[in-house]
């Protein structure tokens, strides 16, 4: 490597790589390494969703009372965000200020399946989605950022061709012989 000019070294003493004050990301990163998201356009989408949200819970509030309009748009706000397991209660809409980047990303599948015991980490979680060892109902799932509402929940389980799910059954003893055939 070239030794630095005058003018560079000086340059480089007004620069603080360590502290970047213009591109405070290291809310962003902690995130991205705590839910093992890949794409950090991911991340970009759940922050612009939950904006929206959070907005949307504003416009409502500031329509009057006794609207019927109002209730009608907060119950179904409540409803929705509920269903996809965003908010823990339809109770009002203050629960929406909370609405944050992390509440979707909570609803990830490698996160679900660490919630429900099925990956020790949600890195190993990942790689069993993107190996092709998980389903949703009777949809392989490839994609780690898929978001699984409520109701999904119950319905993930290990593909039937799944190696995993061979070894999780010989544990458990309930391996079938004809399993074992195939």
């Amino acid at each position: 490597m070239r030794e630095l000019k005058f003018h560079e070294k000086k340059l480089l003493k007004k620069v603080d790589f360590i502290s970047w004050e213009v591109d405070n990301n290291l809310h962003e990163v902690n995130i991205l390494r705590k839910y093992h998201i890949q794409k950090r356009e991911d991340y970009t989408k759940y922050n612009k969703l939950s904006r929206h949200v959070r907005q949307l819970a504003k416009k409502i509030r500031q329509l009057d009372v006794k609207d019927l309009f109002r209730t009608e748009c907060t119950q179904q706000l409540l409803e929705k965000l509920f269903r996809i397991g965003i908010i823990p209660s339809k109770q009002s809409l203050i629960l929406c200020d909370n609405v944050s980047a992390s509440s979707f990303c909570r609803r990830r599948l490698p996160v679900v399946m660490k919630k429900l015991k099925m990956a020790q980490e949600v890195s190993m979680a990942v790689q069993f989605i993107e190996q092709g060892h998980v389903r949703v109902g009777p949809d392989i799932v490839l994609d780690p950022a898929f978001l699984v509402s409520r109701n999904m929940e119950d319905f993930i389980t290990w593909t039937d061709t799944s190696k995993i799910k061979k070894h999780v059954l010989m544990y458990n003893e309930k391996m079938d012989d004809f399993d074992m055939m195939s």
